[in-house]
């Protein structure tokens, strides 16, 4: 066969991709709009907490992250500044939304108030790695499915 033999395999994954729907409009449609939701319901919790008086940092600077920043539209005045372990990354600006970077440390030095999680892949290592930051009072916020500050 023209797949070397693995003919069955593929068809039978593309059957698996039309019977969860991938091969529908409408499955995207959904998607487009969850997405467009999500960036809504982020905004509007990031605006809320600057207009309480509230500061927000950023927990880490990766591609996802700088994708959902500039996607949402979040900049220094939503999120002050953003932390990464990479010192490579740190003393830079995020791409296109020009967040500066710092270490790590500037979480305990400047203790804001909310820490956007822009690695969320990481959430479970980065809440134990700053308990200290979070029995000071920090709350961090994830932003996936949807925005969810974590207790």
């Amino acid at each position: 066969s023209k797949w070397g033999g693995h003919g069955e395999s593929v068809l039978a994954a593309i059957e698996g991709e039309r019977r969860r729907g991938l091969a529908d409009l409408s499955t995207y449609r959904r998607f487009e709009a969850a997405v467009k939701q999500n960036r809504e319901e982020l905004r509007a919790l990031l605006r809320r907490l600057r207009d309480e008086g509230r500061t927000v940092a950023g927990y880490g600077a990766p591609a996802k992250g700088n994708t959902l920043l500039n996607y949402c539209g979040i900049g220094p005045e939503l999120l002050a500044f953003t932390v990464d372990k990479n010192p490579m990354k740190v003393g830079l600006y995020t791409p296109g939304m020009h967040i500066p970077v710092l270490p790590v440390e500037a979480l305990l030095e400047r203790q804001p108030d909310y820490v956007l999680m822009l690695a969320w892949n990481f959430a479970g290592e980065i809440l134990r790695q700053q308990a200290t930051y979070r029995s000071r009072g920090g709350r961090f916020i994830t932003p996936v499915p949807l925005p969810e500050i974590l207790a």
